[in-house]
């Protein structure tokens, strides 16, 4: 056996296969995850289906590496998709091996590439504090050169180009090599590689990246500077991924690049790691967890054939099945196996758990969506009169349009909800302007920060003016900031000269307090001499007052960062305020329900789940139809819903949905005919009762919502088993049925909630009749003549 620095084995030596690991680190695990902590290898992929417990077994893998000598912590970089899990990660390591944790990198991927950019910024061009530009600071710069090349009329928006470039950049795609297959008969073509160009050369000026910059750019200089990238090699020997599954291009070449074998060039002379008959160094030791069931990122670029090839990539690979399940019931993982089975692209397992069978699924058939609403409120509230937390229940929904029913109803029952995904803390207006004057004194070149706060608070500086100081720079071939020392010559009036000197002085003098300051006291500093705060309270307009608060909660967060890291400076402050995401943002301890997509609810888990909204063109997205693969992502989306839920799942719909200013008919989803009819207990709304008359459903009409509860010794029974039927059966067999009703347009038909009604058109044919009826109250409604509650007059 060789070693590695002080009786550490090195990772690459195959006779280090055998490891001797604390009895304590393998205590509780079931037999395929202890291989998965124990395995010595090249490569290993674990293919952890939902709550099988994969960080126990990173945490686990991680520890054994430490505890059994064969790497320091400072050799292992472990990547995760959010600040949260990797929090969550850290902790675990350090529950498990004290003190000797530190020195770790485990870390989100940009978070990472931050750190090693911020190292080597002056190799790419740039200072050490360069800004990283979100999401509304990159649609800012792009909207200012779309107006000034005028370049709208060729149909690029915002949204559009903002989307192509990310997409270009996830593929390691830069200006120049888009100019090589540009289109040059394409006007639009044409002037998106000059957005695209003018946009990269604004982020440079303003010594700025963009979020895609983070990786792509981290993979550039590797492949640009060999000898960083085996600094890295040399330093990662072991690397571990988190939800692989969710990887796009530019992630997995940045892996790819730091699991390369080390040329013998790179090789230090007092290298003390195993070399091979080159005098290279073998590659770093690759374990990837991840599961093809979970990839819902497409749309973000993620690739699912990361992982579905890794076998491909690594032919040395070991892999590792996790199908034990330690969240959920057996029935809401039955419902998840066979929803998943109708996929082809990916690794069979089955998930299966020793907590027992569990409670039914609970199916519900509403007529509206405010129907549909109304049961789940109803149902949130009778599980929290029985003791259930409100924090422990949630609902999701596919698309944000989704929440107006349930938030009207879930205000009017006073049941407490939150939006995960909403507004959040960092993008308030007040509080962007905060960190604008932040960012301006640790960058002075990010022009755009310096654009936001140059009249704010309000001193005079309007449009015109900032324009002639833009031009002045512009002239003289500096940045914006250096025009406002020199404001005495740009011709200005002396009152609003001296309102951009004074500012350009602030701004001078607080930025000589970053290098040495904790960001607490650079805030304070520039609050105090700007008088921010106090421009807000002397409005005296109680939403002014709520928006200094949060400044001042801003300004607590500052303090809470200088606790947490004593060194920290002001570019660390703002590179950790930067890297949040929507998922780090969820406080599992609050007591509320809560309201999120699909999407954001990957990784997360509650006792009980209301999946919403289960319909065609919902779920699966009608967009998905025409995408390679979409209906297959839509199906992964819907199992990663199912299998959120650790105690009671339910699953919802309903029959009409308003969109679009219109209320159209609503198709039950292909998926669930996918879901065993015996394992879920239909219930239906009153309104849908199976009579020709029926009675009254409790749906939201235009006025207002009816709050009544209503007893289920009348609800639907449960399903037959699972077959292939007509979508009229597939979920609605027990629900109301018209029969052969048939309506021609001129009738008039009286409707359990809307009324009166003359039917002025009928398109469809058999249970797929639809009738457009002028309500007399109600206004124009379209019907599905089979269910719909009605009877002609």
């Amino acid at each position: 056996m060789t070693f590695l620095l002080d009786g550490f084995t090195d990772p690459g030596d195959p006779s280090a296969s055998a490891p001797a690991v604390d009895d304590a680190l393998l205590d509780g695990l079931n037999p395929q995850q202890r291989e998965a902590v124990l395995y010595r290898g090249p490569a290993l992929l674990i293919v952890a289906g939902a709550g099988s417990g994969k960080t126990s077994v990173l945490t686990r893998r991680i520890a054994s590496l430490i505890h059994s000598r064969e790497a320091w912590p400072s050799q292992i970089l472990a990547i995760t998709f959010t600040n949260k899990a990797a929090n969550e990660m850290r902790e675990r390591v350090e529950q498990l091996v004290g003190g000797g944790a530190s020195g770790m990198w485990i870390s989100t991927f940009h978070s990472a590439c931050v750190r090693i950019l911020r190292r080597q910024a002056e190799a790419m061009g740039l200072k050490q504090a360069f800004t990283i530009y979100d999401s509304a600071d990159s649609r800012a710069l792009l909207k200012r050169i779309i107006k000034e090349l005028e370049v709208d009329t060729l149909g690029l928006t915002v949204s559009s180009v903002g989307g192509k470039i990310s997409k270009l950049k996830n593929e390691l795609a830069d200006v120049d090599s888009y100019a090589r297959q540009v289109n040059a008969d394409d006007p639009a073509d044409v002037a998106f590689l000059e957005v695209f160009r003018r946009y990269s050369e604004g982020l440079r000026r303003a010594n700025a990246l963009d979020f895609d910059d983070l990786i792509s750019e981290t993979v550039h200089l590797f492949r640009a500077f060999p000898e960083v990238a085996a600094l890295y090699q040399r330093r990662f020997r072991h690397v571990l991924v988190d939800e692989y599954q969710d990887t796009n291009h530019a992630q997995y070449a940045l892996i790819r690049e730091l699991t390369r074998p080390i040329l013998p060039e790179h090789v230090p002379a007092d290298t003390r790691m195993r070399v091979d008959a080159s005098g290279g160094i073998p590659a770093a030791s690759l374990t990837v967890v991840g599961d093809s069931d979970q990839s819902i990122y497409a749309f973000r670029g993620a690739d699912i054939r990361n992982i579905v090839e890794f076998e491909r990539d690594f032919p040395d690979a070991r892999v590792v099945l996790l199908e034990q399940n330690y969240r959920s019931t057996q029935n809401i993982l039955d419902a998840a196996n066979a929803v998943i089975a109708n996929n082809f692209d990916r690794q069979a397992k089955n998930l299966f758990t020793t907590v027992g069978a569990g409670e039914r699924i609970v199916g519900y058939t509403g007529y509206s969506a405010y129907d549909e609403a109304q049961f789940v409120a109803d149902e949130i509230q009778a599980l929290h009169e029985a003791g259930a937390a409100y924090k422990d229940i949630a609902v999701f929904f596919r698309v944000n349009s989704q929440t107006r029913a349930m938030e009207d109803i879930l205000i009017r029952s006073a049941i407490p909800y939150r939006i995960a995904g909403g507004t959040k803390f960092y993008e308030r207006a007040e509080i962007k302007d905060a960190m604008a004057y932040l960012i301006q004194v640790a960058n002075p070149a990010d022009d755009l920060a310096l654009r936001r706060i140059m009249n704010v608070p309000k001193r005079g500086i309007g449009p015109a003016t900032e324009a002639a100081l833009q031009a002045y720079a512009d002239r003289v071939g500096v940045p914006l900031r250096e025009s406002l020392r020199d404001a005495g010559e740009i011709g200005l009036g002396p009152k609003v000269t001296k309102a951009i000197v004074d500012l350009g002085a602030i701004l001078d003098e607080v930025e000589a307090m970053v290098a040495t300051s904790p960001p607490a006291d650079v805030l304070t500093e520039l609050l105090t001499r700007t008088g921010y705060v106090d421009a807000l309270r002397a409005t005296r307009d109680p939403q002014d007052e709520v928006r200094a608060e949060n400044v001042e909660e801003l300004l607590s967060f500052t303090k809470e960062f200088a606790k947490r890291n004593p060194e920290g400076r002001l570019i660390d402050f703002l590179t950790e305020v930067a890297l949040v995401a929507a998922a780090d943002e969820i406080d599992d301890e609050s007591g509320t329900v809560t309201l999120m997509t699909l999407h954001t609810a990957k990784g997360l888990e509650y006792d009980t789940v209301f999946l919403t909204g289960i319909e065609e063109d919902l779920l699966p997205h009608r967009i998905s139809a025409g995408e390679p693969g979409g209906v297959q992502e839509e199906r992964r989306l819907f199992y990663v819903g199912i299998t959120r839920a650790r105690k009671r799942l339910y699953l919802s719909l309903a029959m009409t949905r308003a969109q679009f200013g219109d209320t159209s008919v609503a198709l039950p989803s292909r998926f669930l005919q996918e879901v065993p009819g015996e394992l879920i207990d239909w219930r239906q709304s009153p309104g849908m009762a199976n009579s020709r008359g029926g009675t009254r459903s409790r749906a939201l009409n235009a006025g207002g919502a009816s709050r009544q509860r209503f007893s289920y010794s009348d609800s639907l029974p449960p399903a037959p088993n699972r077959q292939k039927r007509e979508w009229t059966s597939a979920v609605t067999g027990a629900v109301r049925d018209n029969g052969d009703l048939t309506l021609a347009p001129g009738d008039r038909i009286r409707h359990t909630d809307f009324g009166e009604g003359r039917v002025t058109d009928v398109t469809g044919q058999g249970p797929k009749s639809v009738a457009e009826v002028q309500f007399d109250t109600a206004g124009r409604k379209r019907l599905l003549i089979k269910i719909a509650p009605i009877e002609k007059l």
